[in-house]
């Protein structure tokens, strides 16, 4: 289940970020897709701003709606974790004292 809702997650996500980069800021939404006959025969100007603005707010909604049930599905399975300085107290050693080789002195 919980795989099923990311994966939902990232479509909706990937979805709403490519509907906000086709918006202009001028009002021409799609307008430059297809030179002059693409998208603008299919619809006004009025209409594909209207049909964009709409189609924002429902993966915006969407992504709000998935965002909560990710959050309540995975809110009881995280662990509870130690923090980095414990583990690495806990896990450090103190080296055993090594012995020195003896080194041979040349006496004459």
């Amino acid at each position: 289940m919980g795989t099923v809702l990311l994966v939902v997650h990232l479509l909706v996500c990937i979805l709403l970020v490519a509907c906000i980069l086709m918006q202009r800021s001028t009002g021409g939404a799609l307008d430059g897709l297809g030179g002059g006959s693409g998208a603008s025969s299919f619809l006004s100007v009025r209409g594909t701003g209207n049909l964009l603005t709409r189609t924002t707010a429902v993966l915006a909604t969407l992504l709000f709606i998935t965002s909560i049930s990710l959050a309540l599905y995975y809110r009881g399975q995280a662990k509870p974790r130690e923090s980095l300085i414990d583990q690495a107290a806990a896990e450090q050693t103190v080296p055993a004292e090594a012995e020195m080789p003896e080194v041979p002195t040349a006496e004459k």
